[in-house]
């Protein structure tokens, strides 16, 4: 089939899902030339996406009732598919902790899998994974309404969004974690209660999240895979967006200096304040460290490096630029350097890391009729990042006598040092990616962490990644647009939208045009990502 046709034939697809919802079906049957079940047919096809199927409950049942949720305050009825939201005992004898969650089963024909997707922070909820990022409905910054997310993640698999640890959203109890495997410890122990519950058996189980999430993601997937139980456990493969698995904070400051020269035609550093950086970079050893480190394939592992006391202040490099950087751009967002003016308002009251929203509209989550339709506590305040989740945490997300390695409290081990190697060696199936446009974990700071870590027999990767991600996805979210302003035909296909590598169990991509949320920036590379991650592709 021609290219121009295919493009015609797939801008009158979104034309046709807006058509339906204002009774023009037949007008734009007929400008497309086709009747409305095979551009319906088409439109699936051509995104890979399975109908909805509204009037299935697969989990539906006397004991999963009382967490169906019926309705959603400013959802339409239409969005809605069967999910399950509530809170679920780690213990079942001690109801006073337990970790809120959100089930949604799989749009389309029934799957034995589950995804579970977990936030960062420390302290950050996993409802921002659902209502912006991975779910079927998406309410981001900016948008007046919600809207339909046709490369929600529920249209590939179940998927399970859970606020963690303890002190995080919805979660109840008082938070005594101290590292890694206490939270991995009580995860296992929610997540069998809630299998328990939904009848969930010899599911295959795929831990995804972002951010913070790269340090409990692997912890986690570790902790089934020590249960060797593959009724409850059956751990299949692990995703992780922009993460912390490395020494971050450090690895962040080395490659501070070449990301702000590479995008400072957005970030605009004044020329004293670069030339200021560069000789820092260099005084504190971090030209030199790039030099000898980001290696293909590495010679050694690579040495800690640490400033001394002495020259530690003048060589936190990330730091300096995250501060600098609002007095060019007061909306400067460190999760997708690309904003400008205006900040824009936040349902979850958090664009960027000053907390925003709109004057006369409550964060969503907070609000009475909300908590009611999911099932939440009444008494407990909502907030999109809660710090103080560790023992030592200060609180404020780590600082300065928080302990741990990377002072927030957590005491585990960095995953690239265990933990991350056995769930690649495990699975062969993990998928490890950064966006560029990312400032708060820089793609070559995610890099450095892989190319200091041992799996499957040898040392990082033994190959530079240059193989291209080309994105042929049609676009379903603003085609409809595009066509009704003229310019059908513009939005798709991307093309050449990252890189990707694939060594021995690990799939790397380097996402482009995307900041620190993957999937909420680029969602045509998270499906893609998805789909790979549950074989359904073998290259992005």
């Amino acid at each position: 089939m021609a290219a121009g046709l295919v493009s015609k034939m797939l801008g009158v697809l979104s034309v046709l899902l807006i058509a339906v919802s204002a009774g023009r079906l037949d007008e734009v049957a007929r400008r497309g030339g086709f009747t409305a079940q095979t551009l319906k047919d088409w439109e699936l096809r051509s995104r890979g996406l399975d109908e909805r199927t509204t009037s299935q409950r697969r989990y539906y049942n006397d004991k999963t009732k009382d967490y169906f949720v019926e309705s959603l305050p400013e959802i339409p009825q239409s969005f809605l598919t069967e999910m399950y939201s509530g809170l679920m005992p780690i213990d079942e004898n001690d109801p006073s902790r337990a970790l809120f969650f959100v089930f949604q089963p799989r749009i389309g024909d029934p799957v034995d899998e589950i995804v579970i997707w977990m936030n960062g922070g420390p302290g950050c909820s996993s409802l921002e994974g659902f209502l912006q990022e991975t779910g079927y409905i998406n309410w981001g910054w900016g948008q007046y309404a919600p809207e339909i997310n046709a490369y929600g993640w529920p249209t590939l698999s179940n998927v399970l969004w859970v606020e963690q640890p303890v002190g995080t959203g919805f979660s109840i109890g008082t938070p005594n974690a101290t590292n890694e495997e206490d939270i991995a410890s009580d995860f296992v122990k929610f997540f069998k209660n809630f299998e328990t519950l939904f009848g969930i058996e010899y599911y295959h189980i795929y831990v995804t999240g972002e951010s913070y999430a790269g340090r409990y993601v692997p912890y986690i997937a570790n902790a089934m895979l020590d249960m060797n139980d593959t009724c409850y456990y059956n751990v299949s493969g692990a995703l992780m967006y922009d993460p912390c698995i490395g020494a971050f904070d450090y690895q962040n400051d080395v490659y501070t200096l070449p990301f702000l020269e590479e995008n400072n035609n957005v970030l605009n550093y004044n020329k004293s304040y670069l030339t200021q950086m560069a000789q820092a970079d260099e005084a504190c050893g971090y030209a030199e460290y790039r030099r000898d480190w980001m290696q293909f394939p590495p010679a050694e592992h690579q040495p800690p490096h640490y400033p001394d006391n002495a020259t530690a202040a003048e060589c936190g490099l990330w730091h300096s630029a995250y501060n600098e950087a609002y007095h060019p751009n007061p909306c400067f967002n460190v999760y997708e350097i690309g904003l400008q003016c205006p900040l824009l308002s936040d349902p979850l009251g958090f664009p960027t890391d000053l907390q925003f929203v709109s004057p006369g509209l409550p964060v969503y989550f907070n609000r009475t009729d909300v908590k009611t339709a999911m099932h939440a506590p009444m008494n407990v305040s909502w907030d999109e990042c809660n710090g103080g989740v560790f023992l030592a945490d200060d609180g404020k997300g780590g600082g300065p006598g928080s302990g741990g390695p990377e002072a927030y409290g957590d005491t585990s081990p960095d995953p690239i040092q265990g933990v991350l190697p056995r769930v690649i060696q495990s699975t062969n199936r993990v998928l490890v990616a950064n966006g560029d446009l990312d400032m708060e974990i820089l793609t070559n700071a995610t890099m450095l962490a892989i190319q200091n870590m041992t799996w499957n027999g040898q040392l990082g990767f033994q190959q530079r990644p240059n193989t291209s991600i080309v994105i042929t996805l049609p676009d379903v979210l603003y085609n409809a647009t595009f066509v009704a302003s003229g310019f059908a035909g513009y939005d798709e296909p991307q093309g050449v939208m990252g890189v990707q590598h694939y060594e021995r169990g690990l799939m790397w991509a380097e996402t482009y045009l995307s900041g620190h949320m993957e999937p909420q920036f680029q969602p045509r590379s998270a499906y893609r990502h998805l789909q790979w991650l549950l074989r359904r592709i073998e290259t992005l």
